[in-house]
Parts: C-alpha cells; structure tokens; sequence
C-alpha cells in the first residue's frame, strides 16, 4: 500500500531566498489535490519540491522515497522544436521499463497506441511535436504519463492553453488515475473546475493558508487572505528560523489547517 506524503515544516526557494515558508502538510496516498493561489505564491516550487528537483532549504518531505514519481512541467517549459514524433515521445513513458538503448516490444508500441487513442491523437502518431496544438501537445504529455504507471502524479497547470472539451476530457483522466489509488497533486487556477472535480484543496500564498475541502477553501475570505499574504511578503526577507514540526502535527488530508 503507497505511502502518505508528509511536508514536514519545509521551506523551498532559489538561493536562499524561500519561495515557499515552513510548510507542514499531509496527504495520505489516493488523494486528489489541487493547489491554488495567486501568480508566484510558489505553487510551482512546491510541485518542483515534491518531484525531487529541488531541495528544501529546511525541513523534509517523507513518503516518495520508495514510489514513482512523474511529473508534468507547464507547458511553456517544453521544448517542442526537438524533431520528434508525438508516437516516440510519449513512448519516452516507457523509460522505466525499457531504458536508454531498449527497443519497444509489440505489447509496449500497442499500450502507446492505446495512451494516443485514450487521449484523441490516434491519427497524430507519426505528426511531429511542432505540428500540435497546445492542447493537442497536453493531451500527448497526459499519453506520456498513462505509460509511467507512476503511483504519484504532479502536474504543473494541466489544463492552460486547451479549449473547455479538452480541459473536460484530461480532467476525467485525472479522475481515471484517482479512482485507480494514484495520488495526483495538479497546481490550477479555475476555482469552479477545482470544486467540481477535486477532492481536498491547497491554498498557497507562499505560505499556508488553507487546508481541506475545496468547498471550505476556496471560500472568498480565504481567496481575499491568499492575495493579501501574498502581496506583504519581502522579497529581500532573510530566511525566518521556526522549530521544526513533527510529521504526525501536519494538517491532514480533508482536515483543517
């Protein structure tokens, strides 16, 4: 059985300067996490925290080190001028089980086509990447993922530059792997789309601000809060120096901050 994902007192920045403060925080394995907040309230330094590219400054993340871990960048953050065909990169979600020289085996060509047709590019298998659509490039990144059979999912704004059907269909995927017991952690920005299809939600303003049910989080005063914080922060404030927190005092998922 996966193992909860415990943020114990961590903070995350660039340089020594926090982009995320002391944050303690449990989400126990199946969740279906979505975390908000104004722009560079560090929802994407948290994402690169939890996928292992960035060290915390302080504190620890507990729960990843025995579990795959994929992770999906925002969209302007991937080269699409590489010559590749949309089959050969999302077959790139096959890297675990085939390795850098490994050729695909039948069943594996098979499972990609499959990855291609769960998403809508059957037909677009052999275009190459800067032929797509951004919303067409985003439904090949989620064929990608389909293949890493990762119990943990972490997607940097999932959902920009796709029209309203698309964000429809990717969000049923979403559902698909929450249903399957993956824990998926997406950072979003539409609230209604968060209270419609997500379980528990965060809401960052580089710190917390609040912990739980969509419904209870993504209240106006919390919104109101999120903004403020966020616009009081210094950004030539030294690091502040707090004790640090057991794993078993971080806000569970569901529970209150």
């Amino acid at each position: 059985m996966a193992a909860a994902l415990v943020i114990d007192n961590v903070t995350l920045g660039y340089e020594r300067h926090p982009a995320v403060h002391h944050l303690s925080l449990r989400i126990e394995a199946g969740s279906l996490v979505a975390v908000m907040g104004p722009n560079g309230a560090g929802k994407s330094t948290l994402l690169k925290g939890l996928a292992g590219l960035l060290k915390p400054l302080e504190g620890r993340i507990v729960g990843l080190e025995q579990q795959r871990v994929a992770y999906m960048p925002q969209l302007a953050q991937v080269d699409r001028s590489f010559p590749i065909s949309v089959f050969n990169m999302v077959a790139m979600g096959l890297w675990h089980e085939i390795g850098a020289l490994g050729g695909l085996s039948k069943s594996q060509r098979q499972r990609c086509v499959d990855a291609l047709g769960a998403v809508g590019l059957h037909d677009f298998r052999e275009r190459t990447l800067d032929t797509l659509s951004g919303g067409q490039f985003q439904r090949a990144l989620f064929a990608r993922l389909m293949l890493q059979d990762a119990s943990v999912l972490l997607l940097d704004e999932p959902f920009a530059a796709v029209d309203e059907r698309t964000t429809s269909e990717l969000a049923a995927v979403l559902q698909g792997w929450h249903k399957a017991g993956k824990t998926v952690i997406a950072v979003l920005h539409d609230a209604e789309l968060v209270r419609h299809h997500f379980d528990h939600a965060l809401l960052l303003a580089r710190e917390l601000v609040a912990w739980g049910s969509p419904a209870d989080v993504l209240s106006a005063d919390n919104l109101l809060l999120a903004r403020g914080l966020h616009e009081a922060f210094d950004d030539k404030a030294p690091l502040c120096d707090v004790p640090l927190h057991s794993p078993s005092h971080a806000p569970a998922a569901g529970g209150a901050p």
